[in-house]
């Protein structure tokens, strides 16, 4: 691959050492110690693994700390306890029962605040409401909720049964309700009469009363009074949770599991093909997120934790529910979009709830970069600490914004990388224990052990990009697909033997830093040349006025594949000719004539996904078939679809 690109960006990025004192006031006082408990979490994973797992309560001690090997492989073998024994009780039990667990805000302005104490009196409430219906160790609940305290409840429940839960994102359309829970077939659903989204109305159980006839498995649907709206309730099924929960005992007896039970299984959101669903064991989850967590964002007792995604996608659970309650914060969780009614939002919420720990996505700072620094001036945000992302590669001009300005130099940004099957972000840093590196997702992370390798399966230098691999288990690595073992197989293990393969080019430079740069399937060849859209958008988010983009690979019959470019611009600027050749020149600059574009569209939007990830392979069906053929209601705004087709169709049209 054409590496002139990404080898300026890796070359330009130098270290950025955290503040002396602020590494002092960590848990473990010095990076010379964190990186000792590095070394040894990557060469000897069992003792790791054992003392991380101490720190949480057990009803039985494991008998073995790791059996098995990739791809078949268990943790804490035989030990027993239960998540939300760590996630509530542990801390109620240690006299932290006073402390503020969880403050939900609606779009609308409406709140909620629960204490420790609180939040395990209504997490107790539900799991015997769970109970009468019938649900036991191993049954199936899904949890198609948007935002609310009420899912947050729900789910720690499940853990609480040892029920196995799938939280479904609540913007779906029918079919992609109907294909999920036909295929996970949960005995009770939990929905909403509604929610709100940007001010309009989004009716959720009329649209779980259009599906479940078809679901056999179904026998109740537990609904939360959101808004008030008028639904139908179907005796016998339907059933109100303010009704079920004021009955119901503040009392309930966790469920012993042993470490490996399934306990969550998720669907990946991809918008063609059939979804995989992904499954994680509740306890190993619990326990690596919340060493993870720990040492991510540097969690103290007395923090503000806001994680801005939804509970739809699984980036919620392994930080705004699991890391931050095992970790005893406080966490933040709001239902609406972060830039609405207007797009300082944001801001208003870091400030209104004094936020010091937040976990987004690079394109919510983009969006805060594209309004300009005055808006900033309104808000003291002087509380943030630590800014962690994840979702697709963070851009160089980005990290320096958000550290510069909106952090003033004294935030630790923590850029990670995860996916749905590794569950939390095995490649990041520790927050002020780690040089941080503006561009890179990081180093490979506690008991962690990554490669990148050619096709073949061998290691490259460093400076080379190659796949993506895994060599290692560990706890919180998806343990099989549901219902679909082979194809777990298949998708993980087939590629390179011995070895998880994450389907992400990636490098590593000299200073030991992973740079992912993009889905392998994102690369693109023009010329007999492989370009990666990572190194090319570098370059147009360099150019003055672009705020996001997005860049395509389209058919071509000379070059087999021409790039095209998508361009949103800070507001203020226009997409003119001089700019179209800016970006162009730059392209060229960074990367070669080569990679010159075919086309540059300015479009006011993008379609991304609630937890801000462009979907670049919708732009691609619109580009080269005109139209889209996989559901797009897993988008943030469903409506950028129809008008990138216009926009698209206004170009033609001109020409």
């Amino acid at each position: 691959m054409d590496l002139t690109g990404i080898l300026q960006v890796v070359s330009n990025s130098k270290l950025v050492y955290p503040n002396e004192e602020k590494v002092r006031s960590t848990s473990i006082g010095s990076t010379e110690a964190f990186q000792e408990l590095l070394r040894q979490s990557q060469e000897d994973p069992g003792a790791f693994w054992d003392n991380a797992a101490r720190e949480l309560e057990w009803y039985e001690p494991w008998k073995e700390t790791i059996s098995g090997q990739l791809p078949d492989f268990r943790f804490f073998v035989d030990g027993i306890s239960n998540p939300s024994i760590n996630l509530l009780d542990r801390h109620v039990n240690s006299g932290a029962g006073n402390r503020t667990a969880l403050i939900w805000e609606g779009e609308n302005g409406d709140t909620k605040f629960y204490t420790y104490n609180m939040l395990l009196a209504e997490v107790n409430r539900f799991s015997n409401v769970l109970r009468s219906f019938g649900v036991k160790k191993g049954d199936c609940v899904a949890i198609f909720l948007p935002n609310l305290a009420e899912a947050i409840i729900a789910v720690l429940a499940c853990f609480r049964v040892g029920a196995i839960y799938n939280s479904i994102f609540s913007g779906y359309s029918e079919k992609s309700l109907t294909d999920r829970l036909i295929n996970f077939e949960p005995k009770v659903v939990v929905t909403a009469d509604a929610t709100e989204r940007r001010g309009k109305v989004i009716h959720l159980k009329e649209k779980v009363d259009a599906v479940v006839p078809t679901v056999p498995s179904v026998e109740a649907v537990i609904v939360v009074n959101r808004l008030s709206t008028e639904v139908q309730m179907q005796e016998g099924r339907d059933y109100w949770w303010h009704e079920l929960t004021k009955k119901a005992s503040i009392v309930c007896e966790p469920e012993k599991l042993e470490a490996n039970e399934s306990g969550i299984v998720f669907y990946t959101s991809g918008t063609t093909g059939k979804p995989k669903g992904v499954v994680h064991s509740g306890m190993a989850f619990v326990i690596q997120n919340y060493i993870y967590a720990k040492y991510h964002l540097d969690h103290h007792d007395d923090d503000v934790f806001w994680c801005t995604a939804d509970i739809g996608w699984l980036t919620m659970h392994i930080w705004g529910i699991t890391g931050a309650l095992a970790n005893g914060v406080t966490t933040v969780v709001y239902e609406g979009a972060v830039d609405y009614p207007n797009k300082t939002r944001f801001y208003q919420i870091i400030e209104k709830y004094r936020v010091n720990k937040l976990f987004t996505a690079p394109t919510a700072l983009r969006m805060l970069k594209s309004i300009g620094e005055k808006p900033l001036e309104e808000f003291d945000l002087s509380c943030l600490d630590v800014i962690a992302l994840v979702g697709e590669p963070f851009d160089t001009e980005t990290w320096h914004w958000t550290y510069e300005v909106l952090g003033k130099k004294k935030v630790y940004i923590n850029n990670t990388w995860g996916q749905t099957e590794t569950a939390g972000s095995p490649i990041a840093g520790a927050a002020w224990l780690t040089p941080m590196k503006p561009g890179s997702s990081g180093i490979p992370f506690l008991g962690a052990v990554f490669d990148v390798v050619d096709n073949e399966g061998n290691p490259v230098k460093p400076g080379q990009l190659g796949n993506l691999v895994m060599k290692k288990p560990f706890p919180m690595l998806c343990r099989t697909l549901w219902k679909e073992p082979e194809r777990y197989y298949a998708s993980y293990f087939s590629q390179v033997k011995g070895s998880y393969y994450a389907s992400d080019l990636a490098l590593i430079d000299d200073d030991g830093y992973l740079w992912v740069v993009g889905r392998s399937d994102d690369a693109m060849n023009v010329a007999g040349h492989r370009l990666s859209t990572m190194e090319m958008e570098s370059a147009v988010l360099e150019c003055e006025g672009v705020s996001e983009c997005a860049i395509i690979g389209i058919p071509d019959e000379i070059k087999g594949e021409v790039p095209l470019v998508f361009v949103r611009l800070v507001d203020g600027f226009e997409g003119t000719k001089e700019l179209e050749k800016r970006i162009n020149d730059n392209i060229i600059k960074q990367i070669g004539k080569i990679a010159s574009p075919k086309t540059i569209i300015f479009t006011d939007v993008l379609p991304k996904t609630v937890s801000g990830k462009i979907m670049r392979r919708l732009l691609k069906e619109i580009i080269v078939s005109g139209t889209v053929a996989g559901d797009i209601t897993g988008l943030e705004d469903p409506t950028t679809v129809a008008q990138i087709q216009k926009k698209i169709a206004e170009r033609k049209s001109v020409k």
